[in-house]
């Protein structure tokens, strides 16, 4: 069977940096199922050669010093361009027509990947409707939605239903690139395939979560577009709740796509929805000195770069165990990480080393999901000829260290997975209105005369001091650690 991979917004950044890497990468380690036609939709004015062209310079650049001439003339082959504009009947009729040529003589399978801004993607959806592209009478037909997924409940659901009217449930992939990384996937196997942890993973002997996505890079350009987003609705409705269920979730009774994902919606379903009030304590927003000077930004914006969310999980496994979540722009460093910190012993026998600081005296367990992708768990040990004096050390793993070559991008999983019809890491329509209906009560707070005060930081830093203070007054301390890499 044939299978093509039709790309909307093909002249974009999204798809000369990520994509076509990815699927030249996959084509090189030969995972691309075979006779895969790509297959590039835009107003751009390209030719099957000139697209050709300008994906050969892209791909050199993005490839990670992973480019081959002679694989890539070859894979090149197989690349086709087609001029036309998302707002036009016409030039999806047309496109129709050039995939019957490319790829469907009896029987194919269809991905199409909307890279477009975000407002065109129900355009997208029922023009693939109307041209007959949604239908699977030859073969499977997949769609590919980046994400936001709406910028509200509200939108969410509109959405869904625009999708819905012309693909059915099963064929609608969203994506969210967190999910692709190794480390997020190791998190799966880490839980459930090693008895050794399941026994501690809950509320018996974790005394709280932290979940961190920091970004040393500012808003820069994009100030137009953050503006409309903020922290909460960039990172926290997807990335951030995506690391908490699998954190969170309970082992499916087999890896299988709908069981994965049913999991997953328990866990937002069981998220504590809190009053406003309760909101304004329980959050914190901050905004990195120097962004109202950014480009599209406002003089007096009140849009938040950095966000800290308290999280409760009302389940047998969770109740009372607080889930930390925060991100920001311009911080300390690049980091993804999620830090199981357990409770402490009920009863200390020895005395700290007095070279510690004194704060970390139990156990966690750190999942460094990039840029140091790995695996620490942090435990006491006895200081050597000091008595009885005990100091933390830990036990690590690297990826790096382990297995040899380049861990691969995240889109090379999620686009084999779509190509094979493996859903297990994209995002369920239920997934995403459970995450809006958790996300809207906090933006509201937040526009509200209740709102929590918006706390200035400078870059650099990990977020506002206030931050740490706000930790400081519940009992706990945030693990403002950057990844050695190496």
């Amino acid at each position: 069977m044939a299978h093509s991979i039709v790309i909307f917004g093909a002249s974009g950044d999204l798809t000369s940096r990520k994509l076509i890497p990815a699927l030249y990468s996959l084509f090189k380690k030969k995972r691309l199922p075979a006779d895969t036609r790509v297959v590039g939709f835009s107003r751009s004015p390209f030719t099957n050669e000139s697209w050709r062209a300008s994906l050969t310079e892209t791909t050199k650049k993005f490839s990670d010093g992973d480019f081959d001439e002679a694989t890539w003339n070859e894979f090149a082959k197989g690349i086709y361009y087609h001029a036309g504009d998302i707002e036009a009947q016409a030039d999806f009729d047309s496109l129709a027509t050039l995939l019957q040529e490319v790829d469907c003589a009896k029987s194919c399978t269809r991905v199409y990947y909307l890279a477009t801004a975000p407002h065109l993607y129900a355009t997208a959806v029922s023009r693939l409707g109307s041209a007959g592209l949604a239908s699977e009478e030859t073969g499977p037909r997949r769609v590919v939605i980046e994400k936001p997924f709406g910028t509200d409940l509200k939108s969410a659901r509109s959405l869904n239903e625009d999708v819905h009217r012309v693909f059915r449930e099963h064929q609608v992939y969203r994506i969210d690139h967190y999910l692709g990384k190794e480390t997020v996937q190791n998190l799966l196997v880490l839980r459930f395939a090693n008895s050794i942890f399941e026994p501690l993973w809950n509320r018996n002997y974790v005394d709280h979560v932290q979940i961190t996505v920091a970004e040393e890079v500012a808003v820069g350009s994009r100030g137009a577009y953050y503006e409309q987003s903020g922290v909460v609705r960039d990172m926290l409705q997807n990335h951030l709740l995506q690391l908490l269920m699998i954190t969170a979730m309970e082992a499916p009774a087999r890896f299988e796509a709908d069981l994965v994902r049913d999991e997953k919606v328990k866990v937002l379903r069981a998220i504590r929805r809190s009053q406003p009030a309760v909101l304004a304590q329980e959050t914190l927003r901050g905004q990195y000195q120097g962004y109202r000077q950014e480009k599209g930004v406002p003089a007096d914006s009140q849009v938040a770069t950095f966000a800290a969310v308290k999280l409760q999980i009302d389940n047998w496994r969770w109740k009372g165990v607080p889930f930390y979540l925060r991100s920001g722009k311009e911080m300390s460093c690049r980091t993804t990480q999620i830090v199981i910190k357990f409770r402490e012993p009920p009863h200390s026998l020895f005395e700290l080393d007095g070279d510690g600081d004194g704060k970390m005296s139990s156990n966690q367990l750190v999942i460094q999901v990039q840029p140091a992708e790995g695996i620490q768990l942090e435990f006491l040990t006895k200081v050597p000829d000091a008595g009885m004096q005990v100091r933390m050390t830990d036990l690590d793993f690297r990826f790096r260290r382990e297995f040899a070559g380049q861990l691969p991008d995240a889109y090379q999983r999620l686009l084999l997975d779509a190509f094979n019809g493996e859903a297990s890491l994209f995002a369920r329509s239920d997934e995403v209105e459970e995450a809006w209906s958790i996300v809207d009560p906090i933006l509201a707070c937040w526009n509200s005369d209740l709102a929590p005060p918006l706390h200035f930081y400078a870059p650099g830093e990990w977020g506002p001091s206030e931050a740490t203070e706000w930790m400081r007054a519940q009992g706990r301390d945030w693990f403002d650690v950057c990844p050695v890499i190496g």
